[in-house]
């Protein structure tokens, strides 16, 4: 079974905004904004209801970057998701009940407080890049296996 989700970073280069999960799935770790697609939502809409719940913002603009697998040993459904670039938005970033947005300048993400697999697809996403991957995940979090590719098109 496969959860549909989505992730959107907000890249203005040199820095990109991440939100510190407060609470739930991924909490103590800095990420994108996103979540679960309602049944009755398109991804993009999930992603801009998302970002906008989570930081306060409206994005003006997106563009879909990556397609991404996470697979849990503790878990029978595999979460796919939809990763997402903006560099415009509207409104002030605020804090959430369920994050805490940052500015980083990029090279200073903060790797080591982030999901494993950011390390390997992030340097993608900055340079522009297109991407599909699969990445498996044991106990603690722990990455086992990654599997990356860039692509063209969907």
């Amino acid at each position: 079974m496969k959860t549909i989700l989505t992730l959107c970073l907000i890249y203005q280069h040199p820095r990109i905004l991440l939100g510190m999960k407060k609470r739930g799935f991924g909490v103590g770790k800095w990420n994108g904004f996103g979540g679960k697609v309602l049944p009755t939502e398109t991804i993009e809409d999930s992603v801009r209801r998302e970002v906008q719940e989570e930081a306060g913002i409206r994005v003006k603009d997106l563009t879909k970057v990556g397609i991404l697998d996470f697979i849990f040993t503790d878990r029978t459904e595999v979460l796919e998701v939809h990763v997402f670039k903006s560099e415009e938005f509207l409104g002030i970033i605020t804090e959430s009940e369920e994050m805490k947005p940052q500015w980083f300048h990029i090279k200073n993400i903060p790797f080591d407080e982030m999901w494993s697999d950011d390390r390997f697809w992030m340097p993608l996403f900055l340079s522009g890049k297109k991407f599909k991957g699969v990445f498996s995940f044991g106990e603690s979090d722990t990455l086992l296996e990654q599997e990356l590719v860039e692509v063209e098109e969907w």
